[in-house]
């Protein structure tokens, strides 16, 4: 297989518009399934989470490989829920080339905005599909505006649909202006009839308009109203779609097998393979400006990024990478350059869904899957060991909810923490501490589902039962104002004694994390010792200070200290450093940080005044509104994430159910004073009683 002949795509969409379907559809006519699996029967492909088949989502974004008129496609389906944003982002980071799904009634939802900015930051060319156009409302030219008014997707129609909703019996294809129509899985090619020509011409000028813009030799044809021959517009469609100057839009009916070899053939002809998305960048290792190139090819040096590690009861951890460059061969020792250590390949799989093939090597463009990986983990690169370079990590939001876990027998509590590190090791942006005081486990995540989901492969997964408490937000805790501390820890005991001094000064930090800064003159702290206050002052901010949940956006500054030759130590240093740091925290203004979130809120015009009187009463701010259909208006606005529990149930009893939302985590803000005091109230509480 020539590199030019591979397309690395991922299927990415809205929730509910068809996504599984449509690559259940493409793997059954490109021979991958001999049977037509179905979502609402469980039976997916690539859902194999049980959690998946139950609930008809996907959740975990799989690999698959198949082939299409001589070229090699390989799929990564991608989850439509907010909660699973990560995995669509690493999906997006490895791909080349991106199918965007549309339902044809629904339109662009909120979800497809996130995925289509999401693809944008990656700078991936992309083809849209309209599906369902069989169904009650469909409306593909809307669909296409939405898509221009809401995403400046620059969409252009390459196909028309033949008649719409229970109506839909055809394909027109304005490229090679030909009529589709199917019965079963096949389809029927014929001439375009006399009723349509007038629309297919219309259409067709409006195609070749758009490709005159970019290609000269168009243009001339079209000023001298020449046909323009069909190689041609291919060329230069493909070209545009490459340089993201065009979103080709096609359409169909996945369920009924209308449209999907057209879009098939799409793939192939407007997506990009490696070589056309040329070298990929990354970083040197030992000087961060300057920038390191790899060329698609087995001769370069080898380059690789793990995007995703799943955990498979049969073989173990799998570590899935993209191969840039460079050829990987089982038994391989590569660099990881993230943690600067070396890995050796165990055994190199290529997937297809639940089954793997090993083979015995991977050449640029493959995704395959890596067995025996003892330190990788997602975002890491593997390279060369020679000739070392970083390639960009991918984006990780933060993690906006937590979740107080316990095992319903104590037996299970390390079979709980094992299980834990597993899904930690899995999924970056799910997060697991014990809290030694409370002796409970306070798991965070993404959003309500995602903890649902984890809770629920605890059980299945890892046969380990758990009491869930509440979902509560998960705050962070700063500074406003710049103080100094200075603390001297003395104890004397009856043999060693422990001392250490430091003074430090705090200051806010806004928007850059923790820094710490080495300010000590004539070794007054010995250099030895300057790390474990470093060490101290972190593991604090682990714990927080005010109350209990991790600081963020200050930077320490180590001024002065002293030491003793006998009872200083490393130890010493870290409790010294601590209790300053807590100290000085405690007077410099400490104040909550909560999560806001982004929401967008599609609803009928008759709710909009009761839909915005609630969400000013939680404390909202509405950015804008806009109107996204016929008798229906689009909300954004921005509400704290404190505010959103329970938040699908109001909306259905406000709206009679005919109202829908997403949100996505924004940034964190500062929580008002009396809400301050509000939270800090019930964590004493809390603690109150179980303490009794």
């Amino acid at each position: 297989m020539t590199l030019n002949k591979l397309r690395n795509i991922g299927i990415a969409a809205h929730i509910d518009a068809g996504k599984t379907t449509t690559t259940e559809r493409l793997l059954f006519f490109t021979g991958v399934n001999r049977k037509l699996g179905e979502v609402h029967d469980g039976q997916a492909t690539m859902d194999f989470m049980k959690q998946e088949q139950e609930r008809g989502i996907t959740i975990a974004s799989a690999a698959i490989s198949c082939s299409w008129n001589n070229h090699q496609i390989n799929i990564i389906d991608t989850p439509g829920h907010v909660d699973f944003t990560v995995e669509v982002e690493r999906s997006l980071r490895v791909i080349d080339g991106m199918v965007a799904l549309f339902c044809a009634v629904g339109g662009v939802e909120p979800q497809s905005e996130t995925v289509w900015n999401q693809a944008e930051r990656y700078k991936v060319p992309r083809i849209a599909f309209v599906n369902k156009i069989d169904r009650t409302g469909a409306d593909y030219h809307e669909v296409i505006k939405q898509m221009n008014e809401n995403l400046d997707a620059r969409a252009v129609a390459f196909q028309l649909p033949i008649g719409l909703e229970e109506d839909f019996r055809g394909i027109l294809d304005l490229m090679n202006c030909k009529m589709y129509t199917f019965e079963d899985t096949k389809t029927i090619v014929s001439e375009i009839p006399e009723e349509f020509k007038a629309q297919t011409r219309e259409f067709k000028q409006q195609l070749v308009e758009r490709l005159a813009d970019f290609n000269e030799e168009i243009l001339e044809l079209f000023l001298e109203d020449k046909e323009v021959p069909f190689e041609l517009l291919k060329s230069a469609a493909r070209e545009a779609t490459l340089k993201l100057l065009i979103t080709p839009v096609f359409c169909g009916a996945a369920y009924k097998n209308k449209g999907i070899t057209q879009l098939l053939d799409a793939v192939v002809d407007y997506l990009p393979s490696p070589v056309d998305k040329g070298a990929v960048v990354g970083m040197d290792v030992d000087d961060h400006e300057k920038a390191r190139h790899r060329n698609p090819s087995p001769k370069e040096p080898f380059a690789a990024l793990a995007f995703k590690l799943i955990h498979d009861p049969y073989v173990g951890q799998q570590t899935f990478v993209r191969v840039y460059s460079g050829t990987l061969k089982s038994g391989m020792q590569v660099m990881n350059s993230t943690k600067g250590k070396p890995e050796r390949i165990g055994r190199i799989m290529k997937i297809r869904a639940k089954d793997r093939e090993e083979v015995s090597e991977a050449v640029p463009g493959d995704i395959v899957a890596l067995i025996g990986m003892k330190l990788t983990k997602t975002g890491d690169t593997l390279c060369d060991m020679e000739h070392q370079l970083h390639l960009e990590s991918i984006h990780i939001p933060p993690s906006v909810i937590e979740l107080k876990i316990n095992p319903v027998s104590r037996k299970d509590q390390s079979k709980l923490g094992e299980a834990l590190s597993k899904l930690v090791n899995e999924d970056p942006s799910f997060h697991a501490r014990f809290d030694e005081e409370t002796e409970e486990t306070i798991i965070s995540g993404m959003g309500e589902l995602h903890l649902e989901i984890i809770v629920d492969r605890l059980k299945h997964e890892f046969g380990v039962e758990v009491v869930v408490g509440e979902p509560s937000v998960a705050f962070r805790e700063t500074i406003t104002m710049e103080i100094e501390a200075e603390y001297r820890h003395s104890k004397q005991t009856g043999g060693k004694g422990q001392f250490a001094q430091t003074l430090i000064r705090i200051e806010p930090n806004e928007g850059k994390g923790y820094e710490f800064v080495d300010k000590i003159k004539g070794g007054s702290i010995p250099n030895e010792y300057i790390p474990s206050v470093n060490k101290g002052i972190l593991k604090t901010l682990a714990d927080g200070v005010l109350a209990g949940f991790p600081v963020v956006d200050v930077k320490v500054v180590l001024i002065d200290g002293q030491f003793h030759p006998v009872d200083s130590s490393d130890f010493a240093f870290q409790t010294c450093a601590s209790i300053c740091f807590k100290q000085g925290f405690m007077k410099a203004n400490p104040i909550l940080l909560e999560p806001v979130m982004k929401v967008e809120i599609n609803t009928p015009d008759d709710y909009i005044g009761d839909i915005v009187g609630n969400l000013n009463k939680r404390r909202g701010k509405i950015e804008s509104m806009r109107r996204h259909r016929k008798g229906s208006q689009k909300l954004n606005g921005f509400v704290p994430l404190q505010e959103m529990f329970g938040y699908a149930t109001t909306l259905r009893n406000l709206s009679s159910g005919r109202a829908n939302y997403s949100m996505e985590f924004y940034q964190y803000m500062p929580v008002g004073k009396a809400i301050q005091e509000e939270v800090l109230k019930k964590i004493a509480e809390k603690k109150r009683q179980e303490n009794k």
